[in-house]
């Protein structure tokens, strides 16, 4: 199972860090090996959501997210995106971009640095919902009573979640962006442009998760009428068509999965630069640690891993929640990579702490049989 599943990963892994070595040498090698450290450490809770979104996928799209998401999350937002950030910050041709991050690597990072308040403005509002939308939900099991219950009746008012969200946004654009934080320890008024950044990732959010939404909820109700149509044709002896809709439904959900990955990889791209600055050694360290993270996914996804340890799930978006926080933050203040990364870290070992727990509760109270999880108290 270990080797189906992560067998692509160990093979990347090998030809990644022999690129390294032929490309700088030694030194290369440890930079790309702590790079795959630094973005798995930091992703860990992205696998766990991704992992929630994509047991609702078949096996199909399923290998879908580990071919072709891969590609897009190596090349797309490994290498592509900070390229492309130069090139629309510093207003030059996407050619002059690839220019600088090859030939003149400190300017480069001098123009990634700059264009940061408006990364982590997206990056923060996309994250933000998610969370906020998931806190804000009625829920059968709850992890944090005390704060989940409350917070699921409130989740009753329409919209409250994006007026939240907005009132972060022009708050942060108050206080953190008019002294944002640029190359060289200057701090600069960024506040429309986290305004607009911001906004930005708002209605992404809004756009693609409406529409995922959308289309599994049709995708639900055609299996429902699927199934009552098999039942008839039981009785009747005849054939039914399969579900039409499937594929729509799978693809929007993709979609959403690769603009959360996105927002997820953002903290990732800027604090390699902490790391180094040669774009060729960010690509190979980041799109390593990118493919563990999307083996990662499936391996929890076919371990039924979500099902057993109920409270990850809830862990995982309060990293979310966390790192929302921190992208925010990081617009006017530097936040070492090694505080964001501990934090998601920190708190998806207590959620599974607390579910280990459960299961043992459920196991004593059943006499061993733990076939009916019914929720009882988490005791946090």
């Amino acid at each position: 199972m270990i080797l189906k599943t992560f067998g692509w990963s160990f093979a990347i892994t090998v030809l990644g860090l022999a690129v390294a070595v032929a490309y700088g040498g030694w030194e290369a090698f440890g930079i790309v090996a702590i790079l795959c450290v630094l973005e798995i450490s930091l992703s860990f809770d992205n696998a766990v959501v991704n992992a929630g979104i994509l047991q609702k996928m078949n096996a199909f799209w399923q290998k879908i997210f580990l071919t072709v998401g891969v590609l897009i999350a190596v090349f797309g937002m490994r290498l592509v995106f900070p390229v492309v950030i130069v090139a629309i910050s510093a207003k030059i041709g996407p050619v002059e971009a690839v220019d600088l991050a090859l030939n003149d690597a400190d300017r480069y990072q001098e123009l990634v640095t700059d264009a940061h308040p408006s990364i982590a403005a997206f990056g923060g509002m996309f994250l933000l919902m998610i969370f906020l939308d998931f806190i804000f939900e009625d829920r059968d099991i709850q992890w944090l009573r005390w704060i989940e219950r409350p917070l699921a009746k409130l989740g009753k008012v329409d919209m409250l979640s994006v007026c939240i969200a907005l009132v972060v946004l022009l708050i942060t654009s108050m206080t953190f962006a008019t002294h944002a934080h640029q190359h060289g320890g200057a701090h600069v008024d960024k506040a429309q442009t986290v305004l607009i950044s911001g906004i930005a990732g708002l209605i992404t959010y809004l756009v693609v998760g409406g529409l995922s939404g959308y289309f599994e909820n049709k995708l639900e109700e055609e299996e429902e009428r699927e199934h009552e149509a098999e039942e008839e044709a039981e009785r009747s002896g005849k054939k039914v068509p399969a579900v039409q809709l499937a594929g729509k439904a799978a693809f929007f959900m993709f979609l959403y999965l690769e603009v959360l990955d996105a927002s997820f990889s953002f903290d990732g791209v800027i604090g390699a630069f902490a790391v180094t600055n040669d774009i060729v050694l960010m690509a190979l360290g980041l799109g390593v640690g990118a493919m563990y993270v999307r083996s990662l996914t499936v391996y929890l996804v076919r371990q039924g891993t979500l099902d057993d340890y109920v409270y990850l799930e809830h862990g995982a978006h309060y990293a979310i929640g966390a790192l929302a926080v921190v992208l925010m933050i990081t617009i006017q203040y530097e936040i070492p990579e090694i505080v964001t990364g501990s934090i998601g870290v920190l708190l998806i070992a207590w959620s599974f702490w607390s579910s280990v727990r459960r299961n043992k509760r459920l196991a004593a109270a059943e006499g061993g049989s733990s076939e009916d999880k019914t929720e009882v108290p988490s005791g946090v």
